[in-house]
């Protein structure tokens, strides 16, 4: 059984590395490959109702977390539709390429860890565009989005999908990642910023802003951008206070920005029959993501109750010893194969029995696979969204990019395991 598995989840694997190639999307091979791996599972197990009472618990920990990313996905595009994020376009004023480049990858890694990697890679791309005219100069500074990006998301415990999944599973706690993985994680945005620093010289021509915004769409995109940012770091202030799971305060997040849109949408002069932006943000969530995420775990969720991933653990263990030279491999994986199923296999390989809350592999994990994921672009969704964004090819990428994003994870991960 264990081999028909393992088959099946590598088939489905190698459909959605390969996506462009067979033109179908990831989420359908994932949605089908967690489904199969369950129906394998059961086929070879006689104990119905066992099987499916660990399906339902496996449901609740993932229905935790595909809740969390609607919630986080929902204020970030109420955020956007009010054009919240217009305000840090409006603020960058240099016109020296060094100096954007330094302003780009300060604020890109400290906004990927409110509003997450994928998000803030979107964000900062689409507002270099509007700044800089220069296409090579573009792809370099959308290239350290991208680094700062994924750095930045792996020192928050809301900043990335698998920090999140660690910080639902009780592997990490919000203010333990914070302070193990800031100085790592910064280390590894600046040593690349610096490297990257030398292809950039001299001025740019910036482009002419032709937006003319009213001062009460002034007002109402400051006060949701603010109020946005501010619930979504509420989120784990609810969890420490009322020891409730993290998607609760995520909901109660969206309901509180919900009521605020729907006022502002009834003193505006819009007609009554027009829809509010709360709806049309529900609509622009990236579903297809969530239905990845939720494949991806029942997939993974399939081999943990199988005992196939505590096999894996006991044969690393007795093979490779170093929990650190693990790590670290799984990070240089990472910037191949998506980061999600890495995570959520090593949850189900080693439990809180052998690695308690707040354990440094746990940390040691979200910091390699957050940042391992740079170093090549189609290792991270942030770095397939800006390929999108800028047509960014992956040759350029691992000719221009690349060495610099390895150096600095790591000498990033060399400062972690000495500050541990």
């Amino acid at each position: 059984m264990s081999y028909l598995l393992i088959a099946v989840f590598l088939l489905g694997y190698i459909f959605i590395v390969f996506e462009h190639k067979i033109h179908v999307d990831k989420a359908a091979t994932a949605l089908i490959t967690g489904v199969l791996c369950w129906v394998i599972y059961i086929f070879f197990n006689p104990d119905f109702s066992n099987i499916n009472q660990q399906l339902h618990g496996h449901i609740g920990d993932i229905a935790s977390i595909l809740f969390f990313l609607i919630g986080a996905m929902t204020i970030v595009e109420l955020i956007d539709l009010h054009q919240g994020f217009q305000i840090i376009v409006d603020k960058i004023t240099t016109t020296n390429k060094r100096t954007l480049l330094i302003i780009v990858t300060i604020i890109s890694f400290f906004l990927s860890a409110v509003l997450d990697n994928l998000t803030t890679a979107i964000v900062m791309a689409s507002l270099v565009q509007k700044i800089v005219s220069d296409k090579q100069d573009r792809m370099i500074v959308i290239s350290m989005v991208i680094i700062a990006a994924n750095a930045g998301g792996a020192w928050s415990p809301i900043g990335d999908v698998t920090t999140t999944m660690l910080w639902i599973g009780n592997q990490i706690s919000g203010i333990g990642v914070i302070t193990t993985l800031f100085i790592p994680c910064l280390v590894s945005v600046i040593i690349p910023m610096l490297l990257l620093m030398r292809k950039l010289t001299g001025n740019f021509i910036p482009k002419e802003n032709e937006n003319i915004v009213l001062e009460s769409a002034k007002k109402d995109r400051k006060l949701i951008l603010f109020l946005g940012v501010g619930l979504l770091l509420f989120v784990p202030f609810f969890k420490a206070i009322t020891h409730l799971p993290p998607f609760m305060g995520m909901m109660l997040a969206v309901g509180i920005l919900w009521v605020v849109c729907e006022s502002m949408h009834k003193k505006s002069d819009r007609p009554a029959d027009t829809p509010s932006s709360i709806f049309s943000a529900l609509e622009r969530i990236d579903m297809p993501s969530i239905l990845f995420f939720m494949g991806i775990l029942l997939s993974v969720a399939a081999l943990e109750a199988s005992g196939f991933l505590a096999q894996c653990s006991q044969f690393l263990s007795q093979h490779i010893k170093q929990d650190s030279v693990i790590l670290t491999s799984i990070g240089l994986v990472s910037s191949i194969f998506d980061n999600v199923p890495l995570v959520a296999s090593l949850q189900g390989m080693y439990t809180l029995a052998q690695y308690p809350t707040g354990h440094f592999f746990w940390n040691y994990l979200a910091f390699c696979t957050g940042t391992g994921g740079s170093i090549l672009i189609i290792g991270s969704a942030a770095g397939i969204a800006a390929m999108g964004i800028e047509s960014i090819s992956f040759v350029w990428y691992l000719k221009n990019i690349s060495l610099a994003t390895l150096i600095g994870f790591l000498i990033g991960a060399m400062v972690c395991l000495f500050l541990h």
